[in-house]
C-alpha cells in the first residue's frame, strides 16, 4: 500500500510539475506581448491537462479513490495508518493542483489585462485644429486698424432695397451707371446688394442731420461675375467720414497710413483721377507692386503699380439725399475688396481658392 501511494504521488506531482514548468518557461522566455498570446492560446490545453490529472488520481474512479475503497480489505490495525497515508497524499496532490490552478488563472487575468491595457502616460489624440480663413484674418486686420482710429463698425441687410442700393447713392432709376451693375434682382425693388455703400446711406439717415460720422461697413456683396479675379459673392469694406472741414488731404493721409500698415512702410501709394456717381472728385488708389517692389513684372503688367481701392469726396447730392447739408459738412468715402487686399498681401493669383475649402490651401494661414 505504501509503495503504491508513493508511486501515485510521484506520478501526479511529476505531471503537475510538467505543466508548471511550461508555465514558468513561458513567463521567462517571452516578452509580454508574445507571452499574452501564448498564455491565452495554450491556457485551455493546460487547464484540460490539469483536469485530467485531477480525474486520474482524485476522481470517483481515480487511483487514490480506489485505494480508499480497498481499505476495507486491510486488517483493523492497518486500516487507520493506511487511511492517513492516502489522505495525506490526496491533500498534497490537491494543494499542488489548486496552487497551479490559481497561478494559471492569475496568469490568464494578467494576460487579458495586458492586452486591454491603456497606457495613460501616452499623450492624448488632440483634435485637429482648424485655421482662421485668410479672408477673415484680413477683414479683422482692416477692422482693427480703423477701429483704433475711432471708426465704428456698421452692418446692414444683404437683401437690400433698390432705393438704398442705388437711389440714395446718386444713382436714380434712369442713371446710365446702372447698366454697369450686373445685379442679382429678387423682385423689382429688392436685390442682393452690389456693395456695402447702402450701409452708409442707412447710417446717415439714422443720425441727426449734419452730425459727425466715422464708420466702416464690412460685409458680403453680390455681382454676376465669376473668373480668376471675380466671384459672384465677395467681401467689401467701405468707409465714410462726415464732419466739418473734411478735405481730400484727410482722405489721402488716412488711406496712405492704412496701406502702409498692411503692406509695409516702403509701400508707395498714388491716386489717379476716376469717376464714381457717389463721390466727387473720385480717385483710384494704386500701390507699388508687392511682387517686384515697383520694378515691373508680369503681375503688374510691367507698370510697377497695382490697383487696390477706390475713393473720393462724398458727392453733395448724396449728402443732400440722406439729410445732410453739403454747405455745412463735407465727407470722404472709400471702398475696397477684401479678396483683393488678401491676394496682394499673400501673393495669391486666383480668387476662387478662397471659396473652394481646399484644406491644403487653408492650412497655410
Amino acid at each position: 500500500m505504501e509503495q503504491e501511494l508513493q508511486r501515485i504521488k510521484a506520478e501526479a506531482l511529476d505531471a503537475i510539475g510538467d505543466i508548471e514548468y511550461l508555465q514558468n518557461m513561458n513567463n521567462k522566455s517571452r516578452d509580454m506581448d508574445e507571452l499574452c498570446k501564448v498564455l491565452l492560446k495554450n491556457l485551455k490545453l493546460r487547464q484540460n491537462r490539469l483536469q485530467d490529472i485531477r480525474i486520474k488520481y482524485l476522481g470517483k474512479k481515480g487511483e487514490l479513490t480506489l485505494l480508499l475503497k480497498g481499505l476495507g480489505k486491510l486488517s483493523p490495525e492497518e486500516r487507520p495508518k493506511a487511511g492517513a497515508l492516502v489522505n495525506a497524499v490526496r491533500e498534497d496532490i490537491e494543494k499542488k493542483i489548486d496552487k497551479l490552478k490559481v497561478h494559471m488563472e492569475t496568469a490568464e487575468l494578467n494576460a487579458r489585462l495586458e492586452q486591454e491595457r491603456i497606457d495613460i502616460t501616452l499623450p492624448g489624440r488632440a483634435p485637429k485644429s482648424g485655421h482662421i480663413h485668410p479672408l477673415t484674418k484680413v477683414n479683422e486686420m482692416i477692422e482693427d486698424f480703423f477701429m483704433k482710429m475711432g471708426y465704428t463698425v456698421e452692418e446692414g441687410p444683404e437683401v437690400e432695397q433698390d432705393y438704398y442700393n442705388f437711389e440714395c447713392l446718386n444713382l436714380p432709376k434712369d442713371h446710365p451707371a446702372r447698366d454697369m451693375q450686373d445685379s442679382f434682382y429678387i423682385t423689382e425693388n429688392f436685390l442682393l446688394r452690389t456693395h456695402t455703400s447702402p450701409v452708409q446711406a442707412r447710417t446717415m439717415q439714422r443720425h441727426e442731420p449734419n452730425s459727425p460720422i466715422r464708420m466702416i461697413a464690412p460685409g458680403k456683396v453680390y455681382r454676376w461675375d465669376y473668373d480668376a479675379t471675380h466671384s459672384p459673392v465677395f467681401h467689401q469694406v467701405e468707409g465714410l467720414i462726415i464732419d466739418e472741414h473734411i478735405t481730400f488731404a484727410d482722405l489721402k493721409g488716412t488711406l496712405e497710413s492704412f496701406l502702409r500698415h498692411m503692406y509695409g512702410d516702403e509701400t508707395k501709394v498714388r491716386f489717379r483721377t476716376s469717376f464714381f456717381p457717389f463721390t466727387e472728385p473720385s480717385a483710384e488708389v494704386d500701390i507699388s507692386c508687392v511682387m517686384c517692389g515697383g520694378e515691373g513684372c508680369r503681375v503688374c503688367s510691367h507698370t510697377g503699380w497695382l490697383e487696390i481701392l477706390g475713393c473720393g469726396m462724398v458727392h453733395p447730392d448724396v449728402l443732400r439725399i440722406n439729410g445732410y447739408d453739403p454747405e455745412k459738412v463735407k465727407g470722404f468715402a472709400f471702398g475696397m475688396g477684401v479678396e483683393r487686399i488678401a491676394m496682394l498681401l499673400y501673393g495669391i493669383n486666383d480668387l476662387r481658392l478662397f471659396f473652394e475649402d481646399d484644406v491644403r490651401f487653408l492650412e497655410q494661414f
